[in-house]
């Protein structure tokens, strides 16, 4: 029988605030918009207005927040996940985008809009879903944007994500020796690689479960896959070329000094929107 949609988002919070979820009520909102294909301010309008969820629509909202309830991502259940303007499809097998990348990806944006070059070129290293090379491309629709993905698995949410974007380029491979017609060409090279150390165990449920160990560890400091980005990238980059290195916010100093110790110049670590260190940039001399 019929049921209230402001009775049904009530329970659906309760039932994942009592599973840890972190915001209850926004998972239960966001989705009963997806089981309603309505967004979530026609949402809150719908239950306001007392409509009402039939026996199809409300089976298909439990069995969501059954899984949900389990710690299974949120945008593994809705198929999708939002990076800066782009609504990217991502699922098993593939590192869900933060919203904390979207600041990382900025610093690459800024650097290939301030190339001289007409048609600058940038490089994304660990691509994933495709988030930051699809970001670079839509937003410097002048510069050529070539990304490397290692894993089969992700590839194929990349290739489904930037599919028909013109000036993006997607390759499957080892990031250590891809690309090697760009070598001493590239402006800007970005990568959000894996940084967890192998023997730590992240506290977050989703992403200890979830997020596919590849896209996670980075050897026994987390720092393996840096290491190999900072060699491939000085010889991708041209002098002067830009490299932007996500990280954790414990690791700024070590990346730092690595890329000191590898002849990097002008190597700075930044902040994300709460104050946390996220980002290490470096110029290529």
């Amino acid at each position: 029988m019929p049921a209230p949609l402001a009775d049904v988002l009530r329970r659906a919070a309760t039932t994942l605030a009592e599973a840890g979820v972190p915001d209850p009520v926004v998972d239960a909102e966001l989705l009963a918009g997806h089981v309603l294909e309505l967004g979530r301010g026609a949402l809150q309008a719908a239950a306001i207005r007392g409509q009402q969820l039939d026996d199809a629509e409300l089976a298909a909202l439990d069995a969501l927040v059954a899984r949900r309830a389990k710690r299974e991502p949120l945008q593994h259940l809705t198929g999708t996940a939002p990076f800066r303007h782009l609504e990217l499809a991502v699922g098993p097998g593939v590192f869900v985008p933060r919203p904390e990348t979207e600041i990382v990806a900025q610093f690459a944006i800024d650097a290939l809009l301030a190339s001289a070059s007409p048609e600058p070129v940038g490089v994304d290293l660990c691509t994933g879903s495709g988030a930051i090379a699809l970001a670079l491309a839509t937003e410097v629709p002048h510069a050529q944007v070539h990304a490397v993905e290692l894993s089969p698995e992700a590839h194929a949410w990349a290739a489904r994500n930037t599919a028909g974007q013109p000036n993006l380029t997607l390759v499957l491979g080892d990031l250590a020796d891809e690309l090697a017609e760009l070598d001493g060409t590239v402006d800007v090279v970005i990568s959000n690689p894996p940084y967890v150390p192998d023997d730590a165990v992240p506290r977050d449920p989703e992403v200890r479960l979830f997020d596919p160990a590849l896209a996670l560890y980075g050897g026994p400091d987390g720092l393996d896959v840096v290491r190999a980005i900072s060699r491939r990238a000085w010889a991708l980059l041209r002098p002067g070329g830009t490299l932007v290195l996500e990280h954790a916010e414990v690791q700024g100093a070590a990346i730092r000094e690595l890329l000191d110790g590898h002849g990097w110049r002008a190597t700075a670590t930044h902040r994300d929107l709460i104050q946390r260190d996220r980002a290490t940039t470096a110029i290529r001399p």
